[in-house]
């Protein structure tokens, strides 16, 4: 993908298409640390916390946070 540097207010900034973020894993927003690597512009995502919300969706969505755990029957001297 080649790109073209532009004039960002004071600075100088590059956009990157949705697509080339999406593989990339990297979402609007997210923070990347920038370095020079043998005279080479590099880009690293860095971790970043998920919410509950974001973890859920991994699940479809469904989170069974109230309610009771079914058990299997007592199997040995354990008291219920």
């Amino acid at each position: 993908m080649q790109l073209r540097l532009k004039q960002w207010g004071n600075g100088t900034g590059i956009r990157f298409t949705k697509e080339f973020l999406n593989r990339a894993g990297v979402k609007l927003n997210d923070t990347l640390e920038a370095e020079i690597v043998n005279g080479q512009i590099v880009l690293t995502p860095q971790f970043r916390h998920r919410s509950l919300r974001e973890r859920a969706a991994d699940y479809g969505g469904q989170l069974n946070l109230s309610g009771e755990i079914e058990r299997e029957a007592p199997a040995g001297s354990e008291v219920w």
